[in-house]
């Protein structure tokens, strides 16, 4: 499997490139977010991305890379804060860690998010649509409408829809959107699920389609 890490220290690169290549990974290194852009190619399973690049902000990069490719991509950066993370989920991101972070913590990152790549996604029968409030989901095509007009969801946020949208009305634990969309039981990406759970609502314009059932998960409300 290889793995793109872009990041401007060279010393970070060439350690955490050691750890993933004695776990059995092939790594290529861009030093700056335009060498990372044009780096990623068809056989590339997962980029490792640093926000704090020479030539142009982290986020940008992570953008950009959406724009042209479905590739996993993990922001690693000393960046803590709430809003950081959320804005790199908004930008496309599938995860994010914060430096110092626990190598072996970073690879099972790594693995949840390419098996889950590797997978067709979560949906109902794809012959069938779903329209609730407005909001026409068409599973086969991957597409959103609300009001007539095209949503752009990211991967996982059209994934966790489907999910919901398996059994309008019906509360969805959340370990078993995790399960399905991330493709592991691990309960961390629970801060995530969140952050996408909200900007499906704020996508949308509908911020009672998905109604979150406290201590249980949520379920797409119906009438």
């Amino acid at each position: 499997m290889k793995i793109l890490i872009v990041e401007d220290d060279a010393r970070v690169a060439e350690a955490l490139g050691a750890y993933l290549r004695q776990a059995g990974y092939t790594t290529h290194r861009a030093g700056d977010g335009a060498s990372g852009i044009a780096a990623v190619g068809q056989d590339t399973e997962a980029v490792i991305l640093d926000l704090g690049l020479p030539d142009m902000d982290g986020l940008d990069v992570c953008r950009r890379i959406r724009g042209v490719s479905s590739v996993p991509i993990i922001i690693a950066t000393a960046r803590s804060n709430v809003e950081s993370r959320i804005k790199g989920l908004h930008a496309g991101a599938d995860d994010f860690v914060v430096k110092p972070y626990d190598v072996r913590e970073l690879i099972a990152r790594i693995e949840a998010v390419t098996r889950r790549a590797r997978t067709t996604g979560p949906s109902p029968d794809e012959s069938s649509n779903v329209e609730l409030d407005g909001a026409y989901i068409d599973f086969a095509n991957r597409l959103v409408l609300a009001d007539g007009a095209p949503i752009d969801l990211t991967p996982k946020e059209f994934d966790i829809l489907a999910v919901l949208a398996r059994y309008p009305g019906v509360v969805t634990p959340r370990d078993r959107i995790i399960r399905e969309v991330w493709g592991t039981d691990w309960t961390g990406f629970s801060r995530s699920l969140e952050v996408h759970v909200a900007s499906i609502r704020r996508k949308l314009n509908r911020p009672q389609l998905i109604a979150t059932v406290r201590g249980v998960g949520y379920r797409l409300t119906v009438g």
